[in-house]
């Protein structure tokens, strides 16, 4: 079943700010040092301080903490609340770092704008990062933190719909806990899934392998290393519990996915899009003239436009307005 891989069309405004911000990003990039160089614990405190592609985290007063118990210990999430008294839905969220970098805490900013413009809580989720806590450790506490919001969270705050989606590796987690969820428990309990510029074969698809050594993150040596930690057993990438490009997709919700076309993993999403389609799936692609690696992150009129589509495409799946 054919998918129609033609860019948006955006304004010649969004255009040339999003060419003059890649460009200044790999001027910036170059200028740092290479993060392989320091252990991952010392790269994710640099980036605590601001000494990487991403600006310093700003975290928001709103979020509510709470933590439950996982297989491999206490899990840590981040809550926002739409509205107390009448929120009857709540997304997961997981962030992106390759399995490696990143916090369920980085994204405060965004994910209050989208319990705010969706009308529904958002829960983001600390799963345990590689390589001190490589496969499987990361997806189990992914699946067990979607098992607990699905029942004794929906319990607590009265949830009664629910939505998934994540960046990067994120996305692959949501992805790879929607799977688990169906086929270890027999659950399809998600309205909608928004899945962005996820990485699917963690063995890498042709953009992955030909992206190289441009420094528009990730390069192809990064997600060897990101790759590496995050496997460190016997495990295949090609199996489909770590890479869902290879898994039956059948009985998947309703997905959004979105990338940008300066992306390396810019064929994982079209070559997802076109599986789901192919499974029956109720799948939509939205390919971003011009857009880097999760360029959603950075304050541009792009990812404007990219998350007002997300939340429309939550709002629309829900039901609510």
């Amino acid at each position: 079943m054919a998918e129609n891989f033609a860019p948006l069309s955006i304004s010649q405004e969004a255009a040339a700010e999003a060419k003059a911000f890649n460009k200044e990003m790999t001027e910036q990039l170059r200028a740092l040092p290479d993060q392989w160089s320091f252990p991952p614990s010392v790269t994710r405190e640099r980036r605590l301080q601001g000494l990487g592609a991403f600006p310093i985290p700003t975290y928001s007063e709103n979020a509510e903490e709470l933590e439950i118990e996982g297989p491999h210990g206490p899990i840590s999430l981040r809550l926002f609340r739409a509205d107390e008294n009448s929120s009857k839905g709540v997304i997961v969220h997981f962030h992106g770092g390759g399995f490696v970098f990143g916090s369920a805490a980085f994204q405060d900013p965004y994910l209050e704008e989208m319990a705010k413009n969706t009308g529904l809580d958002v829960v983001s989720v600390e799963y345990r990062l590689a390589p001190e806590c490589p496969f499987p450790q990361g997806p189990d506490d992914c699946e067990a933190a979607c098992h607990w919001i699905l029942n004794e969270g929906a319990s607590r705050f009265g949830w009664s719909s629910f939505g998934l989606t994540g960046e990067s590796a994120g996305a692959t987690l949501a992805l790879i806990t929607a799977l688990r969820l169906r086929d270890k428990h027999g659950m399809v309990p998600f309205k909608a899934l928004v899945l962005i510029a996820g990485w699917y074969d963690i063995g890498l698809t042709p953009s992955a392998r030909l992206w190289g050594n441009e420094v528009l993150f990730p390069t192809t040596r990064d997600m060897r290393m990101f790759g590496k930690h995050f496997l460190m057993g016997e495990e295949s990438p090609e199996d489909p519990k770590i890479s869902p490009l290879y898994a039956r997709l059948e009985g998947m919700p309703p997905t959004l996915l979105s990338v940008g076309t300066e992306d390396p993993l810019l064929d994982d999403t079209c070559f997802l899009a076109s599986r789901l389609k192919s499974a029956g799936v109720d799948a939509s692609l939205e390919v971003y003239p011009h857009g880097c690696h999760v360029f959603q992150s950075f304050d541009l009129a792009l990812a404007k436009l990219s998350t007002q589509r997300i939340d429309s495409f939550f709002r629309t799946k829900f039901g609510s307005t």
